[in-house]
């Protein structure tokens, strides 16, 4: 561990950290040999007193679903039983221990959150995930998913992967990079040969620990006596893996050829089940003795029924070094071990690596692993297996069928790009319709997620025309997903023209009746979607767009969190951001600001982690509106700057309207109103539709009446007022009445805030606190003070509340100009605005009576981490029961 003090003493804060009972992630990353496995095997040896687990990823095995999470949980699977019975029966099932299928794919992660938890229950738990990048991506999901949500369990995860190798993605984590050795330190690590001989392996070995160690280890007594000519080492151009490889394979050769075939069988498997591997080397010939030599050489760590290689890259070596036919026989050789096993998952995959042509047998079994992976939520693995029985499929129309079907798990498992490659891959012409249907959505997906939306439903539009006359029963899913895209893309003209083709169908009578003109039957037709809500991710999720477009926001949450829910239920988790962005903006629709932010922050570290750039973009602009509300002026910026650039050369005219009102909502905060004006009248020009921009409205009428352009929020006023009446929304009433106010005579305006206002009653309390302010500032012209006072009164109360700064600041200089007092309100003096928004959350669920276990299910956390945040929150609270804390709440 020479020359990483800094690495050992971040470690090692972390394990002390943990004995105080605080969690801590590490992702620890550099290239190979650059020390990483030492770094964790540092930790361990460090981690006194603390229970250890430890899975190392597999290169040859990384397509098992949950392989990898269930040989890090085997020392603890007595735990399971204590979980709580959806968690226990979630992680029975992905573990193959029962038949039932993963309803909640989030239920596993949450499992694994707990199951940490209860492992940390005694002592610190120190969990070691070596080599992830080859590790399975549903156990790297969920792993991920638990370590990003570690805070109060002693709980100490470490993660190394190796840069730039492909495989399993682990992102969202503190990274700790390891780089080369200086000098002084790598040649204490190749002591005994001359200075000349030291200077030339370590330019060779660039600092790396473990180049330096194997190349010298390789060099022949000649060399070590400094007979050194020009090809004496490797050349220097070559990649590091390459010569680290050579160092490792001359040390491999010089085994016995048995003990040899023991290391090649032990290389190809993933178990690390000493049991299974003799099995598989018997077959070849060797027995348990062949592992001495290898033992002996320090090749191999054995404990009990338990094999572990000492270092990735002699895995890589014994496997990558061995020639072909030799390879495939230990893959043969694994197939009828694991058979008898009764690990039939398995089995097939190393069917597949032994077979070297078309074999309908083994493509057949690979299907039958990717529909159980199915049954568990792990698309990526059932992608994988698709893709793999693809690749053994002779006839091309099969293989197309596999292609498209890993194309679509690819989709559903947030891998748009991968989905892409696969879709590439397809033979042409497509025979069956259902497939040609099927292709067309995996090309969509990709161009929606990466290109032009209007695009994507134009190939959706020619496959329903295509295949209706043969797959009527898909022309409706089509069509839907192509008004989806459009609805990205804010083409009003082109949503109808779909929505035309099958106005028959629920999902697409609305659209074609709302912008059709009529209003009633478009109402009448999201009733009935909502009365009888359809089973697919894309139904629920254009049922709850339509009743947010039409303004009814609490149905429209209440929607977007059942298809939240049906996401997680069903694993499609490259849905799951485009479910939460629809909650996010119900949640803004009713003024809940920090709901809004902390369900963005959330979808967008998902939409990040899966590379979906398309519905990160929405999210940024998204997260810029509770911002502006706030008056977080850089952030806006930022948020707004990303966005655009993503939204603008792709006609994403949804996300781009909603970035630039997020700019002139906080320039209207701010008071620039001819600023703020601007940017929403731009944002306007964005979208096809009055109705498309129907929410942005009252903002774009306020700036132009504060602006001194009252001209230009005429044509504005009159389309609020309209679809107000239209769709007979109380809350659109109400904004529609307030901006009636500010542009009609001065004759009706307090009429009309009056009715605003009580029409707010049970509404949005941020947008009750607007209507208050702009009628307490018309009082105040009024020189009606007493009057004018009430008002700015409760607007600011309001907006302090909600934390609407720049709002509140404006509404506690017009009450200070009426003669009202302008001193601290709820929001700065109140107990519960001492709590982060985390604990807000836990606090107000304790207080309705949720048990720490119910609290973490619903805000995934660990029981212990809830338990933290109430023991944080009660002294800021001043309460010491949680009886305590719900009657200061009701207070």
């Amino acid at each position: 561990m020479r020359g990483r003090y800094a690495e050992r003493e971040r470690i090692e804060q972390l394990l002390a950290d943990a004995r105080q009972g605080t969690s801590g992630v590490l992702l620890v990353h550099g290239e190979a040999g650059i020390g990483k496995t030492a770094l964790l095997d540092h930790a361990a040896g460090q981690a006194h007193g603390a229970r250890v687990l430890r899975v190392e990823g597999i290169e040859s095995e990384m397509e098992m679903a949950f392989g990898g999470l269930h040989q890090l949980f085997l020392p603890v699977m007595d735990l399971v039983d204590a979980l709580p019975e959806p968690q226990a029966a979630a992680l029975r099932s992905v573990f193959g221990l029962s038949s039932d299928s993963v309803r909640d794919r989030f239920n596993v992660g949450l499992a694994v959150l707990t199951l940490l938890s209860e492992a940390a229950a005694d002592g610190p738990l120190l969990c070691l995930v070596d080599d992830a990048q080859w590790l399975d991506q549903p156990s790297v999901d969920m792993l991920t998913f638990a370590a990003r949500r570690l805070r109060a369990e002693g709980v100490v995860m470490l993660f190394a992967v190796r840069d730039g190798a492909p495989g399993a993605a682990v992102k969202g984590l503190p990274p700790l990079l390891v780089e080369g050795l200086d000098r002084e330190d790598a040649a204490a690590l190749v002591p005994g040969l001359p200075p000349y001989v030291v200077d030339r392996v370590i330019e060779e070995a660039r600092g790396n620990p473990l180049a330096l160690i194997e190349l010298s280890a390789a060099l022949t007594p000649a060399q070590r006596a400094g007979r050194l000519g020009p090809s004496a080492l490797p050349d220097a151009a070559a990649g590091l893996p390459v010569r680290l490889q050579d160092g490792f394979l001359e040390q491999l050769r010089r085994l016995p050829e048995a003990a040899q075939v023991v290391l090649l069988v032990a290389a190809a498997d993933d178990t690390g089940d000493l049991t299974v591997v003799l099995r598989a080397a018997g077959r070849l010939g060797s027995a348990v003795e062949d592992l001495e030599p290898a033992e002996r050489a320090g090749f191999l760590l054995l404990s009990g029924q338990a094999l572990r290689f000492r270092h990735p890259l002699v895995r890589y070596a014994a496997y990558q070094g061995a020639p072909l036919a030799r390879r495939i026989a230990a893959h043969r050789a694994l197939a009828e071990a694991l058979g008898e096993a009764g690990q039939a998952h398995r089995r097939a995959w190393h069917l597949a690596a032994a077979s070297t042509g078309p074999d309908e047998g083994v493509a057949e079994e690979l299907e039958r692993v990717a529909e159980w992976a199915d049954r568990r939520q792990a698309m990526a693995s059932a992608s994988a297996a698709y893709e793999r029985a693809a690749q053994l499929t002779a006839d091309p129309q099969v293989r197309a069928r596999r292609l498209v079907s890993a194309a679509q798990r690819a989709a559903d498992a947030g891998q748009d790009e991968r989905c892409g490659a696969l879709a590439d891959q397809v033979p042409l012409p497509l025979e069956d319709p259902g497939v040609a249907a099927s292709f067309a959505r995996a090309r969509a997906v990709v161009e929606l997620g990466y290109r032009r939306p209007e695009t994507a439903a134009r190939i959706l539009v020619d496959s329903a025309e295509l295949t209706g006359v043969e797959r009527p029963d898909m022309t409706g899913s089509l069509l839907t997903d192509a008004v989806h895209a459009a609805f990205s893309a804010g083409d009003a003209p082109l949503i109808e023209e779909i929505a035309l083709r099958s106005p028959a169908l629920p999902v697409l009578a609305v659209p074609a009746r709302l912008f059709g003109g009529d209003v009633p039957g478009a109402l009448e037709a999201v009733r009935t979607l909502v009365d009888a809500p359809a089973d697919g991710v894309m139904d629920r999720l254009m049922t709850g767009i339509y009743l947010q477009l039409t303004g009814d926001h609490a149905a429209a949450r209440e929607a977007a969190v059942g298809v939240v829910a049906h996401c997680r239920d069903q694993g499609v988790s490259g849905w799951l951001p485009t479910a939460l962005h629809l909650l996010v903006q119900t949640e803004l629709s009713l003024g809940h600001h920090d709901e809004a932010s902390a369900r963005a922050v959330e979808a967008l570290q998902l939409a990040e982690y899966y590379d979906l750039a398309h519905r990160a973009a929405h999210l940024r602009a998204a997260l810029a509106m509770p911002a502006a509300v706030r008056g977080e002026e850089e952030r806006v910026r930022t948020l707004t700057d990303e966005a655009l650039a993503y939204t603008l050369p792709r006609g994403v005219g949804r996300g781009t309207a909603d970035a630039l009102w997020a700019r002139g909502l906080l320039e209207l905060g701010l008071g620039r109103a001819e600023a703020a004006l601007e940017q929403l009248e731009a944002a306007c020009g964005e979208v096809t539709h009055p109705l498309l921009c129907l929410p942005l409205l009252p903002d774009l009428i306020e700036a132009a009446v504060r602006a001194g352009r009252p001209e230009r929020a005429t044509d504005a006023a009159r389309s609020l007022g309209e679809w107000a009446t239209a769709l007979g929304r109380t809350g659109l009433t109400a904004s529609a009445r307030r901006c009636q106010a500010l542009t009609g005579p001065d004759g009706e305006a307090e009429e009309r805030f009056v009715a605003a206002l009580a029409m707010h009653e049970g509404g949005s309390a941020y947008d009750r606190a607007r209507t208050a302010l702009l009628y307490g500032e018309w009082l105040r012209r009024l020189r009606r003070h007493i009057d004018a006072r009430e008002q700015l009164r409760a607007a600011l109360d309001g907006f302090e509340r909600l934390g609407a700064r720049p709002w509140a600041d404006r509404a506690r200089t017009e009450l200070g100009a009426a003669g009202g007092e302008t001193g601290l309100t709820a929001r700065e003096d109140g107990p519960i605005s001492v709590l982060s928004p985390q604990e807000r959350e836990v606090v107000r669920l304790a207080a309705a009576g949720a048990s720490n276990r119910e609290i973490g299910a619903q805000l995934f956390l660990s029981p212990r981490t809830v338990g933290h945040h109430l023991y944080r929150a009660f002294p800021k609270l001043g309460v010491s029961s949680r009886t305590e804390l719900a009657d200061l709440l009701a207070s």
